[in-house]
């Protein structure tokens, strides 16, 4: 039996979380309300976001040889996520981003990935075994498409299920896009990968990356959600209405849940409906770290 339900192998940032009322335009100074700082990275919150779902959650990471680093790791412990796997890089930096953060909710982000970029291929496999893998193994595409095929290919071999939250949209290798059980994408990362619009039919641009993906899960926030199974047709999701606080982090929080859930070996459809609630419960309320002093 797998110490782990679910394994993350991915990025880690600390977020710089700026509040304005607008997003700034070209040239454009904009004063904003406040800032905190946040650990986060796709990798680090799927795994936060699982281990809060109740998964027993382990990291494989790469941070910097720095503060930011240190508070990267701090938070995988505190939320119960193991680290073992979260290497020092002991040349580039750890991973960080600046969000802006605007009074609706919505942001806009710049990320630079330092230390993530380091994650290399073999280290990633070995770690999974290292650990015994998982039930489930989630990636994003914040960490080279090598080492996302790498550890893909040894959990496919173990059982376990993949699934990709491919964000950013980019090219992926035919070696991960096999090993991938399960692809998670938003509005703007399906509309990239079908080459099609989602306003044309979201069904059909569902399906569309159906024919590439065994199953396959489009998220769209307040319009809800399109799932489809390898063995049936696309099916929408409505979303919950909740008053949003912040949208920032509700991909996530979605993926990590799934992936709890999906480990407790719930079928897709379930654990889709259990994600799409903890994300509304998610954006519903602040769970940022108040500001340094």
């Amino acid at each position: 039996m797998s110490a782990f339900d679910v394994i993350v192998c991915g990025s880690l940032h600390l977020d710089v979380m700026v509040y304005a009322p607008n997003l700034p335009r070209l040239d454009e100074t904009v004063v904003g309300t406040r800032w905190a700082m946040q650990c986060g990275g796709k990798g680090g919150n799927q795994a936060v976001m699982a281990a809060r779902a109740g998964a027993r959650t382990a990291m494989i990471g790469r941070v910097g040889a720095d503060d930011f680093g240190a508070r990267l790791r701090s938070h995988l412990k505190a939320a119960r996520v193991d680290d073992r796997a979260v290497l020092i890089d002991a040349v580039e930096g750890s991973g960080m981003s600046t969000a802006i953060v605007r009074e609706d909710g919505e942001y806009g982000a710049v990320i630079v990935s330092g230390a993530n970029l380091n994650i290399t291929p073999d280290v990633a496999a070995r770690a999974w075994r290292e650990m015994a893998g998982a039930r489930a193994l989630v990636l994003q595409n914040e960490i080279p498409d090598a080492a996302n095929a790498a550890v893909a290919q040894v959990a496919r071999e173990d059982g376990a299920v993949v699934v990709l939250n491919a964000a950013p949209a980019r090219a992926l290798s035919t070696a991960l896009q096999s090993a991938v059980d399960i692809l998670v994408v938003n509005r703007v990362e399906a509309e990239t990968m079908a080459q099609q619009s989602l306003h044309d039919d979201p069904a059909v641009v569902v399906a569309k990356l159906g024919t590439r993906y065994r199953n396959v899960i489009v998220t769209l926030g307040g319009e809800g959600l399109w799932v489809k199974s390898a063995d049936g047709p696309p099916v929408r999701i409505a979303a919950q209405p909740v008053k949003v606080v912040s949208t920032h982090g509700a991909g996530d929080c979605f993926v990590g849940s799934l992936a709890a859930k999906l480990a407790q070996g719930a079928p897709l459809i379930e654990a889709a409906q259990f994600a799409n609630l903890a994300a509304a419960a998610h954006v519903s309320r602040e769970s940022l770290s108040a500001p340094p002093a």
